[in-house]
Formats: structure tokens, sequence, C-alpha cells
């Protein structure tokens, strides 16, 4: 049963564009009343995934990515101009009556209302707050590249680059039951933060070797190499990055072959094959939600940016050498 609609008049939103290189705008996104199957949400914040948004910032999406990197409830076009995002959490407002006034998650781009199918939006657990819920989207792709790599209780596992999927994976393998993991990074300052999560810290020439299991989360050809330099004979090598239309410079000599290693890539579109027969995409996102209860991922989340001056701060959140964590957008109140 739909709840009663407060108004039949279209709602006047606004949605964050990238409009050119290094430009956002606000535009105007008028909402009709939700229609059947359907939910018009309130957004309270929206995580934004640093590095795919800023190269989607920069236009430097390869023109043969344009279709497989649509946001699942994006405007527009790649490279410009186009209404990305997929970390909103909010409250619905009208819609199905066991729905209304609850607190929800859905993979929509920034905006201070919008309208999504009822499908596509899971209720944020009891007690976890919604501007941490923003992490559910990273969550998910840490968790993908967990099964993806096979890794088990006891392995020694080497997490390269400690951003936010970084940090969420290596803090998801250290619940591994007698697992050591390790996050190697340039940066000295997230030894503290990866200490909370139960995680060792090194920088890249101190980086362990003879790993069972090698994550590459940075995003660089240095740390592919600094990747493979830690692994193991025979061991795996799973890599997140995600490169736009860049090159990367990958050294395949030396022992890559002779030691065996695996380079696997693993990418959040679909669920990983060891899971798929069984997994949907919602029950993925549901578990992914459950897995942020620990409070100690309050620290990924680094930054609010009111919405109102999201076009002026966010091209300097995500110019090339910008540094920080996960951003989010707080949407002002009604």
């Amino acid at each position: 049963m739909m709840a009663p609609q407060a108004s039949d008049k279209p709602r006047m939103a606004r949605a964050l564009w990238y409009v050119k290189p290094g430009a956002v705008e606000l535009r105007a996104a008028p909402l009709p009343p939700p229609g059947p199957g359907a939910a018009r949400v309130r957004s309270l914040f929206s995580g934004i995934s640093r590095g795919t948004e800023r190269l989607i910032c920069a236009g430097g999406v390869a023109q043969s990515e344009w279709e497989r990197m649509r946001a699942p409830m994006q405007e527009g076009d790649f490279p410009f101009p186009v209404k990305y995002g997929y970390c909103a959490t909010g409250i619905v407002e009208d819609g199905p009556a066991d729905l209304v006034g609850a607190r929800v998650f859905a993979l929509h781009p920034h905006q201070d209302y919008f309208n999504a199918p009822i499908e596509a939006l899971v209720k944020i657990p009891e007690g976890l707050p919604a501007r941490r819920a923003t992490l559910a989207a990273n969550m998910e792709t840490a968790l993908n590249a967990l099964w993806d790599s096979g890794a088990g209780p006891g392995d020694r596992i080497v997490v390269v680059g400690a951003g936010v999927v970084g940090l969420l994976l290596a803090a998801l393998a250290a619940r591994l039951p007698g697992s050591t993991v390790t996050a190697v990074d340039v940066a000295v300052g997230r030894r503290a933060l990866l200490a909370s999560l139960g995680v060792g810290f090194a920088l890249p020439q101190a980086a362990p070797t003879e790993a069972d299991v090698v994550f590459h989360a940075s995003a660089s050809g240095a740390g592919l190499n600094t990747a493979i330099k830690c692994a193991g004979f025979e061991a795996s090598i799973v890599e997140l990055s995600w490169y736009g239309a860049h090159t990367v410079n990958v050294d395949l000599g030396t022992a890559f072959h002779s030691r065996r290693l695996r380079l696997i890539a693993s990418q959040v579109g679909q669920v990983s094959p060891s899971r798929r027969p069984r997994w949907s995409f919602r029950r993925r996102l549901e578990v992914a939600l459950g897995l942020l209860a620990a409070p100690a991922l309050d620290q990924l989340v680094a930054e609010d940016i009111a919405f109102d001056s999201a076009p002026d701060t966010l091209p300097r959140l995500l110019a090339a050498d910008a540094p920080g964590l996960a951003p989010v957008i707080r949407y002002p109140e009604p």
C-alpha cells in the first residue's frame, strides 16, 4: 500500500553535475510524485568516490568505458555533462507505508531529493549512522575483492594502497582468524588509523614479502610493482585499481614468471564468480552495510561538504594531488 502523498505537484530538486574538466554545477531536477513501485527520498549524505569521481571530473573516462561505467541512476553521458554518484543515504518521505520514515541507502547520484525504484533502496541497519553508511558501495568493492582472492584464515595478506577501498579491505581481511594483514602506503599518517582496525603498516621500501595474497588499490604503476614484489611463490595479486584512460608500466620481468604469480582483476560490477550462483547484488549490498558496524570506520569519512558549496569545493578535493580519504556531501535539513 502506498502512503498518502504530501502533494501531487512536482518538487523542484537540485542535482550535482560534472559539466567540463574541473567544473561542477548544481542544476534543477524537477521531481514528479513517485509512481507505483517507487519512493521519494530526502538525502542526508552522499559519499564521493574520490578515485572514480576524480577521473570523471577530469574527463578521464576512456571512450571504450563510457557505457560500462554508467552508474545505476546516472543522467547525461560521458565525458560531459554527467550526473554521477552511487553512495547516497536519506530518509523516505513518500512511498510504500512500510518504507516512509525509513533511512535508506541507494546507488544514486548527488541530489537533495530523488525518486527511486523501491527495489533500489536498502534499509540502513539500526544503529549505523547515515554518514558512515555512505561507505557501503566501497565496502561492496572490498568484499567482492576478498571473495575474488580466495584468502582464508592464517594467510599473510598485504594491501598496497591505504585509500578508502584499501582500508576497508584490510579491515575485512584482519577479521579472518589467524591472518596477518599489512597495509603498504606512502602516507605514514595512516599508521594509527590502520592500528585501530587491527592492521599493520609499512612503507613501500619496507613492504613484507612472501605474502599468500596481495591486493593492489593505489591506482599507480609503482604500487602494482610493489604488490608484485610482496607476493610469495604462486601467490595471487588482486588488482582493484581503476586507471581510466591512463596506462601504467608494470614489471612482468625478473621473477614474475619464475614465481608463477597470478594477476587477478577484481571489479564490483559483477558478483565474484565464487558467489555468483547464490548471491544477488542486493544481498551483497545488504551484507556490506552490515559490515560497517565498527565505529572505527568513521575515521574513513574524512570531510563534510555542504551541498550548496559543492560546486566550489569539489574541484579542489578531486584535484590530482589532493590528499584525504572519503569526503561526503551533507544536505541541508528541510
